[in-house]
């Protein structure tokens, strides 16, 4: 877990994402104690949400106005004053209605990979926070901001094999400094298909659309199952016609560069296995575990690699629910566990296996560019790692010998957060 390659990629909106699950996570989080199972004595489990801490939920209400701010599209219950309606006509070209989504960063470009990185993201934030989000009056805000962005990834693929990943061209749009309301530049599309493939956003789009599928599958049962359909096409194409975006569109490497794309296939199985609960997508994470679930060797989460997250999304199906698996696949799930406690451990300044990638006052520190988004991405994972260990009465975690606690990997994430993000 060192330094990462720099990539001109902002994200803005996933930085927000996981800023909102972090903040949420800590809003109004209570225990319940249980009985100890033997061995070392578990901590209390979570309970039902308590009293809202203000500092984090006036956080988390901010984190939801970004969302406000960066939405394009004709704008419903707009709440952003100096907002108004923009790009109405994106995605004419192709006879589609690409107006919505979300602009990226500071310019008025749609790129989406990130976008759909971020729905996952927020997805998966949303689906383990979203009790405390209701406490404080942001969970509805917060599904609705998801929609806005699921709304253009549906409209965005049009057929099984097509899928628009870029509206706007990013050379001009960033000579042109002008609201998105009066911009009168052109907006290009890019579009993958059989011939012209890029599997990490195919795959990414369909970890976005399952995931969200479970998020509206209480609140709209056929929008959800729309969603689940598109998933599970996108990873159909993504697996079948397999090749890297970057090699496949060449100028998308100056913006949003991937270094592959078997972390997004892990993640997208991932995703549609508990979205859809079929051993296949279990099956295939197994199978393909060797190839690029790099076992042993942690890594950071982010857009571009998102092996940390899939590692502790399929942790949870280790510690709850693989009952019905196979030897085979157990043994690889536990490889994945195996791997997620690596993350954890490089977390830990004191661990005998804590990164080096950290400021003096502790803050993770990989990238110069876009630093705050591995501090806030690995305190989310660190956060979601331990409500697993304690739902499921897991004392413990062991680093070279050296014993972490769930309450540890709190400490560490609240550490992050209060560095970077809130004063605590």
């Amino acid at each position: 877990m060192g330094a990462e390659k720099r990539s001109r990629g902002w994200c803005g909106w996933f930085l927000v994402a996981v800023v909102l699950a972090l903040v949420a996570g800590a809003i109004v989080i209570t225990v319940r104690k249980r009985s100890s199972h033997g061995g070392d004595e578990a901590e209390p489990a979570p309970g039902p949400p308590g009293a809202p801490d203000k500092k984090y939920s006036d956080a988390l209400k901010i984190a939801m106005q970004f969302f406000d701010v960066q939405k394009s599209g004709e704008l419903e219950n707009n709440k952003i004053s100096w907002r108004g309606d923009s790009a109405l006509d994106d995605g004419s070209e192709a006879k589609l209605d690409l107006s919505k989504g979300m602009y990226d960063a500071g310019d008025h470009m749609k790129f989406g990979f990130p976008m759909a990185f971020t729905a996952t993201v927020l997805s998966w934030a949303i689906l383990e926070y979203g009790d405390q989000m209701k406490v404080v009056n942001q969970l509805e805000p917060a599904q609705d901001s998801l929609k806005w962005i699921t709304d253009y990834l549906v409209a965005a693929h049009p057929k099984d094999n097509v899928l628009y990943i870029q509206v706007g061209d990013p050379d001009k749009d960033h000579k042109c400094w002008d609201r998105p309301e009066t911009m009168t530049e052109k907006r290009p599309l890019i579009m993958l298909n059989t011939s012209t493939s890029g599997t990490e956003v195919a795959a990414e789009t369909a970890a976005a659309l399952a995931s969200a599928s479970l998020v509206f599958k209480s609140v709209d049962s056929t929008y959800s199952s729309t969603l689940l359909k598109h998933a599970e096409q996108l990873f159909t194409f993504a697996d079948k016609y397999r090749a890297s975006y970057s090699v496949s569109i060449p100028q998308v490497q100056t913006y949003y560069n991937s270094t592959g794309y078997g972390d997004e296939l892990l993640w997208a199985a991932s995703w549609l296995y508990h979205a859809t609960g079929e051993q296949s997508y279990l099956q295939y994470v197994s199978q393909n575990g060797k190839s690029f679930a790099n076992f042993g060797s942690p890594t950071w989460f982010c857009w571009d690699n998102k092996l940390a997250g899939a590692q502790v999304l399929l942790s949870r199906v280790s510690f709850f629910g693989a009952k019905d698996a196979s030897g085979s696949v157990k043994n690889s799930l536990q490889a994945y566990q195996k791997t997620a406690e690596a993350v954890m451990c490089g977390l830990f300044a004191s661990s005998p296996t804590a990164t080096s990638s950290r400021t003096e006052s502790g803050l993770i520190w990989v990238s110069e560019w876009n630093s705050l988004q591995h501090p806030v991405a690995s305190a989310f994972l660190a956060t979601v790692y331990s409500d697993y260990m304690l739902t499921s009465r897991t004392a413990k975690i062991s680093c070279d010998g050296k014993s972490y606690k769930p309450s540890d990997l709190r400490k560490f994430a609240k550490s992050q957060v209060c560095i970077s993000v809130i004063k605590c």
